[in-house]
Parts: structure tokens; C-alpha cells; sequence
């Protein structure tokens, strides 16, 4: 009598569970626009179905197992992604390329190889040690959680038909349109002095990415910070009285970028008349002016100005989560495909009375990205962090509609640069 196959370790069954969420983005574009690029500030499309594969295959080989030659050009061309920072966009034509089938097959292949040799791994229990069977497990499935929400903004670009939405996307559209009237100005809540921890110790025993290790302790002066992130309906305010055109509101650096982009309006904004529309992941919608609204960090900053605030630091933001559920965010993990109201999930709400801070929109503050006391980088990726300890790259925290749960964590720390529209990142503002 055959014997059933021994059940599978639950890391293993997490990292199948997320190449499914990352095979229905691929399925939502239309074949023929595979090599399409949605951003110019990113590789096209094609490049991604073979990355998540060859970065796999890259971590694991030689570290959990060794794993049979495929093709040491393909890991390669596969291995590592991009970020230019104001300019060097990439030049590459769809024809520098290997064909679809090459891609998929590669891809295909590398799986199957990781698949066998997953299946006859005894784990050892070792918990977070530098490049545990664990840890490792956790890089390669958090990676390909994060190019899940990072694919969904890129897709969030390409033209409607190029996409095909699957059945349910509509009724999850339907369900976040509660369009109320504009918010001129959300209310603030009065945050006390105290202490804000940023990071985490190692002897914690938790998964974290390298630059979440190194626990710090900031205090933090009393301030006052929106009750909800800013909505479409108050920065339209702003787009309205004339702030993209007010020097005063900008930085030079921000100013300059704006000007040669001739940016008016935040991405996926379009104007008819009086009216206002959004493009969300399958269609053109009325604006919702209770959504958050998704803007670059400069945008964010001239917001906050005109609005006589600023960003909060990412101690600030941290010092006003205390307290906040993180993890039963209600519009998070892959739920649904558009933003909700900004007041949506009153549960959702940390001691101090500050709604929102997980899910439904990440938020820009104003902390420069850079290493916590004592950084040390992955050796096996060392680049993930220290490449963009730059001084143009800023902190964001909380988490998306399209950020997996895993990632909504409070030690958790994304970083963009100022300049960069696409990602679904809001912000709130605070005063002393």
C-alpha cells in the first residue's frame, strides 16, 4: 500500500501559498504585454516571472542544498532588480529578452528543482540564526510577498486593457466606494511625550530583515497628529488652490523634479471639467474623496507645509502606533485591490486614538532610511538594505491593501525614494 507523502513544514506551505499570489498577478496580464514596462523606473514585466524563480534558486542553492546547473546566464540576468534614483532609467528593447517560453520554462524548472529538494529537507529547529534553514525560508517567501506589492503597482500603471480582471474584482471595487463628502481637514489627537522603540534585538528570536535589528530607544516630545491619513478629498484641496504651482510649499530638489515632469496632479489623478477621476487596478472611477490619497514623499511635503504641518519622524509615527492591532488590519493581505475610507476601520485604532496606521495605505515620514545601532547586512543578501543608505531614500510604515500580513509588523521598515509616485503610500501630518 502507498504511503502518503510526509506533511510538509509550514514555512514550505507558506512559500507555495505566496508563488500562488504572485502567479494570479501574471495571469492578470494579457500575454502579449508580458514585456511590456508599466514604470520606467523598473525592469519590464518579463524580467519578473524569472527573477522570483532565479532569486529562489540563488538564495537556497549551495546554502539549504545544492541544486543542479540550469542555466548560470539566466541566474544571473534574473538575480537582481533596480531602483535608479533621478535619472538612469533603463534602455533595454522587449528583443534583449529571452522569449517567453525560455523564461517560463526556466522558471518552471527552477521550481520543480527547489520543490524536490524541499520535500526531503529535515528541518532543524535553529530559530533565527544567520542563515538557518528558517531564516532563509522566511527571506525567500517575504521577497516574494514584497514583489507581490510591488508587481500590483506596476500592473496599477499598465493601460486597463491590457489587463484582464479576475471575477471578483469588480464586487471588491464595489466595496470600497463609499464616497463621502471631501474632508477639508481631518481631526488631530494629542500624543504625549514618551518613549518610541524602533528596531528589534536579535536575541528576540524573530524574523526581521536586516535593518530591523538594533533596537532603539527615542524620545519622543508630545505632538499632535492627524486622526486619519489625508484623504483625496483634502489633498484636492490643495491641488486646487494653486499648490503645485507655489514655489513656497516645495524644496529645491522637489521643485525641480516636479517642473521637468510637469507634474500637476498625483499619479492616476485626471481631471474632466470640475471633476475628478482614479485610475484603480481595472477601471476609471469617480475620485473617492474619503480614500487616501497616494503621492509621492514630495508631494506629501509640499502637502504638509501648505497645510502649515509636517511629516512625522518615524519615531513619531512609531510613538503614535503603540497600541494599534496591527495584525487584524481590516483592507490588507491581498484582500482587496483598492484603498478603503480613511475611517473605515475604527478598530483598527492604537491607545492614543490614531486610526489606520496598518493597512490601507502605507505612510511617508520624514525620516531618512539608514541603519539602526549596530546594523550588520545579511551576508547572503548584502545589498538589500545598505545599497539605499543614501540620504534619498525615506522610511514608510504600516502597510497596503496589497502589503501581506506577515509584513505588518511594527518593526517593519519600506523606504522609497522622494520622488517616486507609484507606490501605495499615503502619509498623515502632525504639529508640536
Amino acid at each position: 500500500m502507498k504511503r502518503d507523502p510526509a506533511p510538509l513544514h509550514p514555512l514550505i506551505n507558506r512559500l507555495i501559498d505566496a508563488r500562488r499570489v504572485t502567479d494570479a498577478l501574471f495571469a492578470i496580464v494579457r500575454p502579449e504585454f508580458l514585456y511590456e514596462r508599466p514604470i520606467r523606473e523598473r525592469h519590464r514585466i518579463v524580467f519578473y516571472i524569472g527573477h522570483l524563480e532565479a532569486f529562489d534558486r540563488n538564495l537556497f542553492d549551495q546554502r539549504l542544498f545544492d541544486l543542479p546547473e540550469i542555466s548560470a546566464e539566466l541566474d544571473q540576468l534574473f538575480a537582481f532588480g533596480i531602483d535608479p534614483v533621478d535619472g538612469g532609467f533603463p534602455t533595454d528593447e522587449p528583443s534583449d529578452w529571452p522569449s517567453l517560453d525560455v523564461v517560463r520554462a526556466y522558471g518552471g524548472r527552477a521550481r520543480e528543482q527547489i520543490d524536490v529538494a524541499l520535500a526531503e529537507l529535515d528541518l532543524t529547529p535553529q530559530g533565527m540564526v544567520t542563515g538557518s534553514e528558517e531564516q532563509l525560508l522566511n527571506v525567500a517567501i517575504e521577497h516574494r510577498l514584497m514583489h507581490a506589492e510591488t508587481l500590483a503597482y506596476m500592473l496599477h500603471q499598465l493601460p486597463i486593457e491590457q489587463k484582464q480582471a479576475p471575477a471578483d474584482a469588480n464586487q471588491r471595487a464595489d466595496a470600497r466606494r463609499n464616497t463621502n463628502e471631501a474632508r477639508a481637514a481631518t481631526p488631530m489627537v494629542r500624543v504625549p511625550a514618551g518613549s518610541a522603540v524602533l528596531g528589534m534585538p536579535k536575541a528576540d528570536g524573530l524574523f526581521g530583515w536586516d535593518n530591523e535589528f538594533g533596537k532603539l530607544d527615542v524620545d519622543v516630545p508630545a505632538f499632535e497628529i492627524d486622526r486619519h491619513m489625508v484623504t483625496n478629498g483634502a489633498f484636492r484641496a490643495f491641488v486646487e488652490a494653486g499648490g503645485y504651482r507655489e514655489r513656497a510649499h516645495w524644496t529645491d530638489a522637489d521643485w525641480t523634479w516636479k517642473e521637468a515632469e510637469r507634474i500637476e496632479h498625483p499619479a492616476g489623478w485626471s481631471q474632466h471639467g470640475d471633476h475628478w477621476t482614479l485610475r484603480t487596478m481595472f477601471a476609471e472611477i469617480p475620485l473617492p474623496d474619503d480614500w487616501p490619497a497616494y503621492v509621492s514623499h514630495a508631494e506629501a511635503s509640499a502637502y504638509a507645509r501648505w497645510a502649515g504641518k509636517s511629516l512625522p519622524t518615524e519615531a513619531q509615527w512609531q510613538r503614535a502606533a503603540q497600541g494599534a492591532p496591527h495584525a487584524s488590519a481590516d483592507n490588507a493581505d491581498f484582500r482587496y485591490w483598492d484603498p478603503q475610507p480613511v475611517d473605515a476601520d475604527p478598530h483598527n485604532v492604537s491607545a492614543c486614538g490614531v486610526e489606520g496606521q496598518y493597512g490601507n495605505g502605507w505612510e511617508w515620514t520624514s525620516t531618512v532610511f539608514d541603519a539602526l545601532p549596530g546594523f550588520e547586512a545579511f551576508p547572503f543578501y548584502l545589498g538589500y538594505s545598505a545599497n539605499f543608505f543614501d540620504g534619498q531614500h525615506y522610511v514608510i510604515k504600516g502597510g497596503s491593501a496589497r502589503t501581506a500580513q506577515c509584513m505588518l509588523r511594527p518593526t517593519f521598515r519600506n523606504w522609497f525614494q522622494a520622488h517616486y509616485q507609484y507606490v501605495y503610500a499615503g502619509f498623515r501630518c502632525v504639529r508640536p
